[in-house]
């Protein structure tokens, strides 16, 4: 079983806090803050050489994600940090950079976010959508395609099952957690 990479670079080392579950096989690098009972699951990358990145109270990660940022650079003098607020759920394989998801956001599997979209609370991008560079969606909307457009508002219905899927991540968190360290005697 291949550990987790937490690599300082720059100068700048990941603060992971002591709760969250870093999967086996994952690379966390450079000026990345991880916070309470986030989960980020197996052989996810999450690389912050280029400017900051951060994610949230419990939210999760899903297996296969790259999470990544960006440079200064003309037009954006701070860069593209990436912020990931809290109760975040991201699915399987999704790409994220440089971008601002706000708590309670949702992105699908294998989504793009690119550098300066911000996806508001309680708001989601489809599986397989990409959001272009610089879009906006707003509290609650659900937006899918490549490019990806608003089709609807969603229902309450849609925001409580995204209520129980952040549950769900923290839980079985825990649970891989303690089978790793139960397997390998060590943990993290």
């Amino acid at each position: 079983m291949t550990d987790p990479l937490i690599l300082p670079f720059n100068g700048k080392t990941p603060k992971i806090h002591e709760s969250a579950f870093i999967a086996p096989g994952c690379k966390v690098i450079g000026d990345v803050t991880i916070g309470a009972e986030v989960s980020i699951w197996y052989n996810c990358v999450i690389r912050a050489d280029a400017n900051r990145i951060e994610i949230g109270a419990r939210s999760n990660v899903q297996d296969g994600s790259v999470v990544h940022c960006d440079s200064p650079m003309p037009g954006a003098p701070d860069g593209f940090p990436t912020i990931i607020g809290e109760d975040v759920l991201i699915g399987h394989m999704a790409m994220i950079h440089g971008c601002t998801i706000k708590d309670r956001g949702f992105v699908g599997l294998s989504a793009t976010v690119m550098n300066g979209c911000i996806i508001e609370s309680d708001a989601m991008l489809g599986a397989g959508a990409l959001l272009p560079e610089g879009k906006h969606m707003l509290e609650k909307e659900l937006w899918v395609g490549s490019p990806a457009k608003k089709i609807r508002e969603l229902p309450e219905v849609a925001l409580a099952g995204m209520r129980m899927g952040v549950a769900h991540y923290v839980e079985n968190g825990k649970a891989h957690k303690t089978a790793i360290r139960d397997y390998s005697g060590t943990g993290n």
